[in-house]
């Protein structure tokens, strides 16, 4: 009898394919929450789950449970040590969305240093003059800040390489490149026209970007997070925005996901905010779900992940 694997509907096809083709059962979830997943696939060997919470008690009832695959980088959503105690491999997809990422990083960049979508808003409201009183800022120039050189800010910095930017960075152990200069983490703020965030959720860096930062940057400075919504104190951020402290922000994750439609950062015209759509194109959605699929197929055929996050 085939083994079942559970994953969500709407997981790319290229992942769904490569479990059949390796003789497994897909159970395929329509939601997220942890009841479907006990309803339809409780007896699962294998999940493959995206950002949603996975509470420690759910392997109570999966008894045959061996692997978690996450679909893609972060696993800040799974007690990575509790599972390891209980003999669950956790996994994550680390060369499937650099790229990509790297690029919307790119696109939210030059959103907000040209107004564009709220241009473009306006603009369909009839009102073509707001330009005038909204001019954006050039980004040759001026310098752009990486907190976090891991291969997504790694990237980062390789893209924009060719804008005419100053690029500095601060991650652990991070040295000099041809892309940039390591410089310590206040100079992130300090000395930087736009500060994008690309590290992990850790103790040491959850909330870690609040009042103190914002009080650190210009007040013509952009704070752009692709990362994860955890890094940033939301509340000292919002005070940061309405009082001018900084001049804007653009943001693709947050502490609560959908962001509620009662959040302030709705009423701020100098905040761009997208759903969590970084990684969000055909081919990365692809790429997480083949390498996603492909740890479950080596761990259920009793060989050794790729990408385990535990060693």
């Amino acid at each position: 009898m085939a083994k079942k694997v559970a994953v969500q509907a709407s997981l790319a096809p290229d992942g769904k394919q490569l479990l059949k083709d390796n003789g497994f059962e897909v159970v395929e979830l329509p939601d997220k929450k942890i009841s479907t997943l006990l309803d339809k696939a409780a007896d699962a060997y294998g999940i493959l789950i995206g950002t949603a919470p996975f509470p420690n008690d759910t392997i109570e009832k999966m008894p045959n449970l061996k692997i978690i695959a996450r679909n893609g980088v972060g696993y800040d959503n799974i007690d990575v040590p509790f599972m390891v105690q209980h003999g669950i491999y956790v996994t994550i997809t680390p060369l499937a969305n650099a790229s990509t990422v790297a690029e919307t990083t790119l696109a939210e960049i030059f959103d907000i240093s040209k107004n564009v979508t709220n241009d473009s808003h306006e603009m369909r409201e009839g009102n073509w003059n707001y330009k005038k009183d909204h001019k954006g800022f050039d980004l040759e120039g001026k310098t752009l800040g990486i907190l976090g050189y891991g291969r997504i800010g790694k990237m980062v910095a390789k893209k924009v390489s060719g804008l005419g930017m100053n690029v500095i960075y601060n991650s652990p152990h991070a040295e000099d490149s041809e892309y940039g200069k390591a410089v310590n983490r206040d100079a992130i703020f300090t000395d930087s026209d736009i500060v994008t965030l690309h590290m992990p959720v850790l103790p040491s860096t959850k909330g870690s970007v609040g009042k103190r930062e914002f009080e650190m940057m210009h007040s013509s400075s952009v704070l752009i997070n692709l990362a994860r919504g955890a890094l940033i104190n939301t509340d000292d951020l919002i005070d940061a925005l309405k009082s001018g402290e900084i001049k804007a922000a653009a943001l693709d994750v947050f502490d609560k996901e959908p962001l509620p439609i009662d959040s302030p950062l709705y009423q701020l015209d100098n905040v761009l905010l997208t759903p969590h759509i970084a990684s969000n194109t055909v081919e990365c959605m692809n790429r997480m779900a083949h390498d996603a699929a492909s740890e479950i197929v080596k761990v259920l055929n009793g060989e050794q992940p790729q990408w385990a996050v535990q060693k």
